[in-house]
């Protein structure tokens, strides 16, 4: 056992045979007790525990915006800290004796958390976008060499994430695919709603002798954000013959069920920094085991190329890896939780919607969809009297709140639709976890402002 350097807090780290460092309280300054993984209902983390991981956060701001950038705590800053010293002290003997191992490590938890078939199916890499990435270069590949003929289609949503969009654009229609969007409505009552469009969307990509050769979904939107049902649309594009479908699930794990068995997708990326309090930047990519996935290969090309995409993706050159070593710290600092990540997303979903209902409700609007169709965000219709009628406006209406309330909120305009009149074009998007007192404050400060 190496020894323990000590975090800011005092508390002791210890490195284990995986190389991974573990926190440990010294309650008397004496004994040394590491946290359990499934803790006793007496060691639950509290109250004034949580206050002092996130006190590093600026305690003037309301931020109910943990979906855009998330929430590190203390617990998992220090251990990051610490494999970063140790980089910096020995880079030669992190790289050959700590690196592989650690996010092998970290690897092997995310394949238990997303109850994938094997550790071969998880990469770890920057963040979603760059997940989308690796996938788009393959379908583009695709085009290019002829394996797919110009004109096939790749279907996205009409409210995927800008950045893919964009990343569609830089490797589809380059290469000749046709994109097709699906029309979500917004608003949306029901699933029904988005199964009809999907399928349509798909009579599209095939009309004319055509093939979709790949389908990409978003698990939850961002904006406005919608929990897609995405075992249904999986389900769907395999009885359509659409050949790969990509979950885009960056909002994914720690903020809803995400089992890659049941879901069935050919690949699923998640960031792990948005809702499972890693530091930033890391996602998983999942690849399900099959020939049709076998060729897929990191954009930044460097010595590992041809070892596979989990080995390619462990080695990109000389960067700061220690957000992709400290998954066993923020499980770990999860578990300290009653029910561990399963009791902090069911009591995120139900504090957001009691926060969505008292807004709607003081403002006199609806939500943007049924509270069932929501995780741990939820969008709100803003009061008519604000003329929320352009994306300047929201961006202007943002600033505001920012500068004159230190409120911290995403908002998103909704075009009316032809012949409407009287309809809701500006929406909240809030986001739930932890820290109550920012809570509190928000819907202080927000409701005074609009009442």
């Amino acid at each position: 056992m190496a020894s323990s350097p000590h975090n800011h807090h005092g508390r002791e780290l210890e490195l284990d045979n995986n190389e991974n460092y573990h926190l440990v309280f010294n309650g008397d300054g004496k004994s040394n007790t590491h946290v359990p993984k499934k803790p006793k209902l007496s060691s639950f983390i509290t109250e004034s525990e949580i206050r002092s991981e996130f006190a590093h956060h600026d305690q003037t701001v309301a931020r109910i915006n943990n979906g855009s950038f998330g929430c590190c705590p203390a617990f998992v800053m220090d251990a990051q800290r610490i494999w970063q010293r140790r980089f910096l002290a020995q880079p030669d003997d992190f790289y050959f004796n700590g690196l592989k191992k650690g996010i092998l490590h970290s690897r092997t938890l995310i394949k238990d958390l997303i109850n994938a078939e094997h550790v071969d199916e998880v990469s770890i890499v920057d963040n979603a976008t760059t997940a989308a990435a690796i996938v788009l270069q393959q379908t583009s590949w695709a085009f290019s060499q002829g394996k797919y003929d110009k004109g096939d289609a790749v279907v996205m949503l009409h409210y995927a994430y800008g950045a893919v969009k964009k990343s569609i654009e830089a490797y589809i229609t380059r290469a000749g695919g046709h994109v097709i969007e699906v029309p979500l409505p917004f608003p949306v009552n029901s699933n029904e709603e988005i199964v009809t469009e999907f399928r349509r969307a798909l009579e599209r990509g095939k009309a004319n002798g055509k093939r979709v050769r790949l389908a990409v979904i978003d698990h939850i939107t961002s904006m406005p954000c919608v929990v897609i049902p995405i075992k249904e649309l999986v389900k769907i594009c395999r009885e359509e013959g659409v050949d790969q479908v990509f979950i885009d699930a960056a909002h994914g794990i720690g903020c809803t069920k995400v089992d890659m068995k049941e879901i069935g997708a050919d690949y699923y990326a998640s960031n792990l920094h948005k809702w499972f309090f890693c530091p930033p930047s890391i996602a998983l990519l999942y690849c399900r085991k099959s020939p049709k996935v076998a060729d897929l290969h990191h954009p930044v090309v460097s010595h590992e190329y041809g070892n596979g995409l989990a080995i390619e993706s462990a080695w990109i050159g000389t960067r700061d890896y220690s957000p992709q070593l400290v998954v066993p710290s923020a499980l770990e600092f999860i578990n300290r939780f009653e029910d561990g990540i399963e009791g902090i997303k069911k009591r995120n979903h139900e504090e957001v919607v009691k926060m969505g209902k008292m807004l709607s409700n003081a403002w006199g609007t609806h939500l943007g969809c049924p509270p069932e169709m929501c995780a741990s965000m939820i969008m709100i219709g803003l009061p008519a009297c604000l003329e929320v009628s352009s994306e300047k406006d929201t961006i202007k209406l943002r600033t505001y709140l920012r500068e004159e309330f230190c409120v911290e909120v995403p908002l998103y305009y909704r075009p009316p639709k032809d012949g409407e009149i009287g309809s809701l074009t500006g929406y909240a998007r809030i986001s739930h976890q932890f820290n109550e007192a920012l809570k509190k404050s928000f819907v202080r400060r927000i409701t005074a402002m609009f009442l």
